[in-house]
C-alpha cells in the first residue's frame, strides 16, 4: 500500500503546477481509473457477446451438417440399393424435415420477427430486387411443377399411391411460406432468440439443400415421364387421361430445371439470414445510398448482347431440331460448338477490357464487413468449378483418343475457351464487387454546369483544385470586415463545425468533378456489364431448357464409361447452370455500382 500511495503522489507531483493544477491532479486520476474499469467491463461484454454468437454458429452449423450427411445417405443408398431404400422412403424422410422447418417458419412469422426489439437493423445490401424476383419466378415454377406432378399421378391413380399425391402437396406449401418469408425477412437482422433462430435457419437450409440433391441425382420420374412421350409406357400402368397426361408430362419437363435454381437461389438466402442474426450494423454502414438501375446511355453492350440473345435462341431451336435425327446430327453439334467458340471469347475480352478498367479506376476498395458480399464471392468460385470440371474431363478424353478429328477440336476449343471465360469473368465481377458503388452527389451536380462545360475555370475554382485559398475580389474587403466583426465572438465550436461543413462540400463537389472527367471508364463498364448480362441469360437457357452435348456426342462415354460420366455431368451441369444465373445477379450489382 505503502509502494501504490508513494506512485500516486509522484504522479500528481509530476501534474501539479501551481494551486489549480494541484487542485485537478486527484480528479484526473480519479477519472482515469473509472475509465479503465468502464473499459475493461465493456471489452469483457464484448469478448462474451462474440463467444455466445461464435457458440451458436457453432451448434446450429453442427445440426445442419448431421442433417445433410443423414439425408445424402439416404440419397446415396436409393441410388446404389433401390431394392433396400426406395423413393418413397427418401421422400419421408424430406417430408418430415419440410414439416419441421414449416414450423419453425411460421413461428417465426408469427412469433419472434413480431417481439420488441427482434429486428433493430437490416441489411441493405440482402436480397436485391433481381434476387427476390428470381426467387419468385422461380418459385411459382416450382409450384406449377408440382401441380403438374400431381396432376400425373392422378391420371396414373390406378398404379399410384395416395402417399405420392401428398408429398407434392406438402412441396406446395412449403415452397410458398419458405418464399414469403424470404421475401420480406431476408433482410433481417434477428436480435431475439438467437439459437432457435440459427436452429431453424440451418434446418430450412439443409432441406433446400438436399431437395436439389435428390433432384439432381435422382432422374426417375424424369425419364418415366420420357418414356412415356416416346410411347414405351407400359401397359400395368397407363394413363386414364391421354390429353391431360400429354400437358402433365410437357409442363413437368419443361419446368423441372427451375426447382433446381429455386433450391440454391433459398439456400444463399437463408445462409445470409443466418449470418445476420445477432449482428449489429453500424448507423453508416445501415443508411447509404444506393444506386438505381437505369438502362440509358448504353448502346454498344446492349445491341452486342441482344444479337447474341436472339442467335443463341435461332442456335437453340434449330438443335433441338437436328438432334433428333440422328442425319444431322454432326451438323447439329458443330453448329453449338462454333456458337460457343466464337461468343466465349468475345466474352473474355470484355471481361478482360473491364478488369484493366478497375484498375485505372480511383474508387476506393469497399472493405467493410458484409456477407452477403462474401457469399457471392464463394458462390461465384464454386458453382464455376462445376463447368470447370466439366471441360478438364473432356480436354483429356479428347488429347487421349482422335484430337485431329472436326467435332473433337471444336470441342477441345470449346473446353479450353469455357475455361478462361469462366477465370476471367470471375475476376471481373469480383472486382466490381469490392468497388464502392458510385453516387453522384445531386446538388452539387445541379447546383451549376461543370467546369469543363463552362469554359475556362474561375479563380476561386483553381485556387481549390491547388489547394490554395481563393483571392478575394477587390471590393469584398469590407463584407470580410463586417463578417469578421460579426464572428468575432462566436463560439469557436461553431466556426469549427462551419469550417468542415465548407472543406465537406468542397470534397463532394471536386468528387463529383473527378468522376465526370471519367466518365468514359465508367460508361464503358456499364457496356461490358450489360453485355455479360444477355450473354449469360442465354448460355443460361440453353443448358436449361435442354441442351446438353456433353451427354450426347458420345466422346466423353465411350472414353470414361456411361457410369462414370454420367455423375460428372449430372454433379457439374447443374451448377454450371447455377453459375450462369448467379453471375448475371453479380454483373447487375457491377453495373448499378459503376
Amino acid at each position: 500500500m505503502a509502494g501504490k500511495k508513494a506512485a500516486r503522489q509522484r504522479h500528481l507531483n509530476q501534474e501539479t503546477d501551481g494551486e489549480e493544477s494541484a487542485s485537478a491532479g486527484p480528479e484526473a486520476w480519479k477519472i482515469h481509473y473509472e475509465k479503465s474499469w468502464l473499459h475493461r467491463c465493456y471489452a469483457s461484454l464484448l469478448h462474451k457477446d462474440k463467444q455466445a454468437r461464435k457458440a451458436g454458429q457453432l451448434f446450429s452449423g453442427l445440426l445442419a451438417m448431421n442433417v445433410v450427411f443423414l439425408g445424402c445417405a439416404f440419397i446415396s443408398s436409393m441410388i446404389f440399393n433401390r431394392v433396400a431404400i426406395i423413393l418413397r422412403d427418401v421422400w419421408i424422410f424430406l417430408s418430415i424435415l419440410k414439416i419441421l422447418s414449416l414450423c419453425w417458419i411460421v413461428y417465426y412469422l408469427l412469433g419472434t420477427s413480431r417481439k420488441s426489439h427482434a429486428v433493430l437493423y437490416r441489411d441493405s445490401h440482402a436480397g436485391p430486387v433481381w434476387v427476390k424476383g428470381s426467387l419468385v419466378l422461380f418459385g411459382a415454377c416450382s409450384i406449377l411443377l408440382n401441380v403438374f406432378r400431381i396432376g400425373y399421378d392422378v391420371s396414373h391413380r390406378h398404379c399410384k399411391s395416395q402417399v405420392e399425391i401428398l408429398f407434392p402437396c406438402i412441396e406446395i406449401v412449403f415452397i410458398g411460406v419458405q418464399t414469403y418469408l424470404l421475401w420480406h425477412h431476408c433482410k433481417d437482422c434477428t436480435q431475439v432468440q438467437h439459437n432457435l433462430s440459427r436452429c431453424g435457419l440451418m434446418l430450412t437450409m439443409a432441406t433446400d439443400l438436399l431437395l436439389w440433391l435428390l433432384a439432381v441425382t435422382n432422374d426417375s420420374v424424369h425419364k418415366e415421364i420420357e418414356s412415356a412421350l416416346k410411347g414405351n409406357e407400359t401397359s400395368s400402368c397407363t394413363c386414364l387421361n391421354t390429353t391431360a397426361c400429354r400437358v402433365f408430362q410437357k409442363g413437368y419437363i419443361l419446368l423441372y430445371p427451375f426447382n433446381t435454381e429455386y433450391c440454391l437461389i433459398s439456400c444463399s438466402m437463408l445462409y445470409i439470414m443466418w449470418k445476420n442474426v445477432g449482428r449489429h450494423i453500424p448507423h453508416q454502414q445501415a443508411i447509404h445510398a444506393s444506386p438505381k438501375f437505369k438502362l440509358h446511355e448504353v448502346i454498344f453492350g446492349l445491341v452486342l448482347g441482344t444479337s447474341a440473345v436472339i442467335i443463341g435462341i435461332c442456335i437453340f431451336m434449330t438443335y433441338q431440331i437436328q438432334a433428333t435425327s440422328s442425319a444431322s446430327r454432326q451438323t447439329a453439334f458443330v453448329l453449338y460448338y462454333s456458337y460457343y467458340i466464337v461468343l466465349v471469347p468475345v466474352m473474355t475480352v470484355g471481361a478482360l477490357a473491364g478488369t484493366v478498367i478497375h484498375g485505372l479506376e480511383e474508387r476506393e476498395l469497399d472493405t467493410l464487413k458484409n456477407p452477403t458480399r462474401s457469399l457471392d464471392v464463394i458462390l461465384l468460385m464454386g458453382a464455376a468449378l462445376g463447368q470447370i470440371g466439366i471441360s478438364y474431363f473432356s480436354i483429356v478424353a479428347i488429347v487421349a483418343t482422335d484430337p485431329g478429328d472436326l467435332l473433337n477440336r471444336l470441342i477441345l476449343t470449346y473446353s479450353i475457351s469455357l475455361i478462361i471465360q469462366l477465370i476471367t469473368q470471375n475476376i471481373f465481377i469480383i472486382e466490381g464487387l469490392h468497388r464502392q458503388p458510385l453516387v453522384e452527389d445531386t446538388d452539387a451536380s445541379h447546383a451549376g454546369p461543370h467546369p469543363q462545360d463552362s469554359g475556362p475555370p474561375s479563380d476561386e475554382t483553381a485556387a481549390s483544385r491547388s489547394g490554395q485559398e481563393p483571392t478575394p475580389p477587390p471590393g469584398d474587403k469590407e463584407t470580410e470586415s463586417k463578417e469578421g466583426e460579426k464572428c468575432g465572438d462566436c463560439d469557436p465550436r461553431r466556426v469549427y463545425a462551419l469550417e468542415t461543413q465548407q472543406e465537406v462540400r468542397m470534397g463532394s463537389s471536386a468528387y463529383t468533378r473527378t468522376y465526370s472527367r471519367l466518365n468514359w471508364k465508367r460508361k464503358a463498364l456499364k457496356e461490358i456489364s450489360i453485355f455479360l448480362v444477355l450473354c449469360n441469360i442465354i448460355l443460361w437457357i440453353m443448358p436449361t431448357f435442354g441442351m446438353h452435348p456433353a451427354f450426347e456426342n458420345g466422346l466423353e462415354t465411350s472414353f470414361y464409361g456411361y457410369s462414370t460420366w454420367f455423375a460428372i455431368v449430372n454433379f457439374g451441369l447443374p451448377l454450371g447452370v447455377f453459375y450462369r444465373m448467379h453471375s448475371v445477379g453479380g454483373l447487375l450489382e457491377v453495373y448499378v455500382s459503376s
